[in-house]
């Protein structure tokens, strides 16, 4: 699987998600995402809790710089997450965690995400969903007009993970 992600630090939600709200063809909720990063040597491997109600490993990789970026990615849903925690624990080590509230809408094949990240602060995330027959250009495009929808500068953009700011 993959998409195109963008990453940016936000001062505040209110203004982010009043344009969310007027873009979005669909809103899908808020969540509190518990994310356990592990060591690993190719891309980032996190262990996602959400709500208490769904887990799912997930590893990915894309380069670490500012701006729209390609990610490819594999979601493996999990049903018994405390115990694959320990275990990957043992094997890995633990990088960091990150604890986040999300809301999520979603503008087409983008979802939307406004983040509430414990310690960090608030940031707003894009992900362009490719899907077959959809080229990388197609989702920083998409992107490039998100960016410019919600006046977010350049000076805004991060490069990484929420994992690398604990870290």
């Amino acid at each position: 699987m993959r998409n195109i992600e963008l990453k940016a630090r936000l001062a505040g939600l209110d203004a982010a998600r009043e344009i969310a709200e007027s873009l979005a063809t669909e809103r899908l909720g808020v969540q509190h995402q518990v994310d356990t990063y592990f060591n690993c040597r190719n891309g980032r491997l996190k262990l996602r809790q959400i709500d208490n109600l769904r887990s799912e490993l997930v590893w990915y990789a894309r380069a670490d710089e500012e701006g729209p970026k390609a990610s490819d990615y594999a979601v493996v849903p999990i049903s018994n997450p405390e115990t694959l925690k320990m275990a990957l624990t043992a094997a890995l080590g633990v990088r960091g965690v990150v604890d986040k509230r999300r809301e999520i809408y979603l503008v087409d094949n983008v979802r939307v995400h406004l983040d509430e990240v414990a310690g960090l602060g608030t940031f707003l995330e894009f992900e362009a969903v490719l899907g077959p027959g959809v080229e990388d250009a197609a989702g920083h495009a998409r992107l490039a007009g998100l960016q410019q929808q919600f006046g977010i500068a350049p000076a805004d953009l991060l490069p990484g993970s929420y994992s690398d700011m604990i870290s």
